[in-house]
């Protein structure tokens, strides 16, 4: 096995900047208003199952049409380039339809296992082992099933302030990684 606690640690940053779920805080708190009970399980382990399965079937999928998995991390980079300047800016360039419930749908997918989820585990897969990037998910969706079962605990405690500081800072975090990603990959292709 090729356990490093590094990828492990960079990989899980990676994921928790990109699904950004203390971000999404106010989103869930919003759709337990409108719709009643969240549920946190269910969503949870569906967001790991497209995760992990993805992680596994993306690169047959780019295979299959003929794209290396380092110019995936290149197009992978520049979606992940896109979030950080949302996060960072506070704009959004992507706007999905509000949902009607709260099933695994809106949660599982696309607001933990979105695009930009997606692109950056194939993008990390360029880079990193992936019994690490399947740990680093694992942690990272034991902390979103946290946070979706306290959401409302964590915005009484942050306040509206400081849980866009927190967006904020991971959105320069994901900033340097989309650069970080961007570089290394581009010169793997030429």
């Amino acid at each position: 096995m090729n356990f490093d606690v590094k990828e492990i640690f960079t990989a899980g940053m990676v994921l928790f900047a990109v699904i950004d779920i203390i971000g999404s805080v106010p989103i869930v708190i919003s759709l337990r208003a409108k719709v009643g009970h969240i549920q946190s399980e269910k969503a949870s382990i569906v967001s790991a199952i497209i995760m992990i399965a993805f992680l596994f079937v993306g690169e047959e999928i780019l295979k299959l049409i003929g794209i290396d998995t380092n110019s995936f991390a290149v197009a992978g980079s520049f979606i992940i380039f896109f979030l950080a300047i949302e996060m960072v800016l506070g704009i959004s360039l992507y706007k999905d339809e509000e949902p009607e419930t709260a099933s695994i749908v809106p949660l599982a997918f696309p607001m933990i296992a979105g695009a930009g989820t997606l692109t950056s585990l194939l993008s990390l897969r360029a880079e990193y082992h992936v019994i690490n990037i399947i740990v680093a998910i694992l942690i990272n969706i034991i902390i979103v099933y946290l946070i979706l079962k306290s959401s409302q605990k964590i915005e009484n405690l942050l306040g509206r302030s400081g849980i866009n500081i927190i967006r904020k800072i991971f959105g320069v975090v994901l900033l340097a990684i989309a650069v970080k990603l961007f570089t290394t990959n581009i010169q793997q292709i030429f």
